[in-house]
């Protein structure tokens, strides 16, 4: 087995990091799947997934997704009882690029909830796509 290594160091080498990047995001995102833009329209239209924003409060102000909840990141353990009876659908939680939503997908599925995914990108991502951002 040694030798194989030996003479294959290149190989196992690409097979560790491969190996790695797979498991990346199951460690950021406590397990979240990530959706692009495209595919969070989809799951808001067909299966009424719900938006959470875990922004702060200045950000949430400058323009959010349509229909979106408001509850800032540091508030999500304290609050997790206003969303209770959102367990069984698909949460979609977004920030400003991924970051804090990723944490806040963990905290989610730590409280139960089922179907979980981080918008990939945050409100950036959706920008960028031209889909509707509201300020209402």
């Amino acid at each position: 087995m040694w030798e194989f290594i030996q003479q294959n160091i290149f190989l196992v080498a690409l097979a560790a990091v491969s190996g790695g990047m797979l498991l990346y995001p199951l460690l950021r995102g406590g397990g979240a799947g990530g959706l692009s833009a495209a595919e969070a329209t989809l799951k808001i239209n067909r299966e009424d997934a719900v938006v959470i924003d875990v922004r702060e409060a200045d950000e949430w102000a400058k323009g959010r997704i349509p229909g979106a909840r408001h509850i800032p990141a540091g508030q999500l353990e304290k609050r997790l009882g206003e969303i209770e009876k959102l367990k069984a659908r698909p949460v979609i939680v977004c920030c400003a690029g991924g970051g804090r939503s990723a944490t806040a997908c963990g905290v989610l599925k730590k409280a139960g909830f089922t179907q979980v995914f981080n918008l990939d990108g945050g409100m950036g991502s959706w920008a960028e796509a031209n889909l509707p951002i509201t300020a209402k």
